[in-house]
């Protein structure tokens, strides 16, 4: 398997697990009540949205270069 094709599956991996995380976080935030939780749980929220967002973007650039070598 070429070294661009195990990038690309790395990344649609981590996708998947940081999609999953990310569903299991705000299932947890609508279950706290203490506000020192919430605020923890809010933060790892918005820490896992950005690493999803950022492997998108890695995904898409990848996938870009791909294409332009076509």
């Amino acid at each position: 398997m070429p070294s661009e094709d195990i990038r690309l599956a790395e990344i649609e991996r981590q996708i998947a697990v940081t999609a999953a995380n990310l569903r299991e976080l705000i299932e947890q935030a609508a279950s706290y009540s203490v506000a020192t939780s919430e605020e923890l749980v809010g933060q790892r929220i918005d820490d896992q949205a950005a690493r999803l967002e950022s492997l998108i973007r890695r995904r898409e650039e990848l996938l870009r270069s791909r294409a332009g070598e076509d």
